[in-house]
């Protein structure tokens, strides 16, 4: 067994081997979604008085946008790879990934919400559902068997200690 920089027990080289590219499902939702309205166009069930959609979807796209670049500040810092399919090199426990194991892509879920508000897009947010299926059972489960099989108790711990989301 090796260990990496940081001391943590290492018995894993390999990847998360997950179904996709993470950061390509939100788009390509919000493509289908955009789609979608054209195609089969709903009533948005929140009027748009005054702005309030855009105020409300701006504020979660900031904050989305604020998880993400943390959980990225963290993993540059920790000189680990962010990509999937990139083994990690470090579990990167410190900073915003204190309160979650996944801002990254609770920062995707918060700006892709953000966009379905802000859009005044009924399918957007109605996509919400079978990504959020497909991110936590094709992405983070395998996400968290690997990191387990990778860094063993270490891992385990901190999943004892942090919440998967928030």
């Amino acid at each position: 067994m090796e260990m990496d920089p940081a001391g943590q027990q290492v018995t894993d080289t390999g990847t998360a081997d997950v179904i996709g590219r993470p950061i390509l499902f939100f788009p390509a939702a919000i493509l289908v979604g955009l789609a979608l309205d054209r195609l089969l166009a709903w009533p948005f069930a929140i009027p748009e008085a005054d702005g309030v959609p855009w105020i409300v979807g701006g504020s979660l796209i900031l904050i989305g946008l604020a998880f993400f670049a943390a959980g990225v500040r963290n993993f540059s810092r920790a000189a680990t790879p962010l990509p999937t399919n990139q083994p990690a090199r470090v579990l990167v426990t410190t900073g915003i990934y204190r309160w979650t194991r996944n801002p990254i892509y609770l920062g995707f879920f918060l700006a892709y919400g953000g966009i379905g508000v802000a859009a005044l897009s009924p399918w957007i947010l109605i996509l919400t559902l079978p990504l959020a299926i497909a991110v936590r059972y094709g992405v983070v489960a395998r996400e968290e068997v690997y990191l387990e099989r990778r860094f063993d108790d270490a891992y385990r711990d901190y999943k004892r200690r942090v919440r998967r989301w928030l």
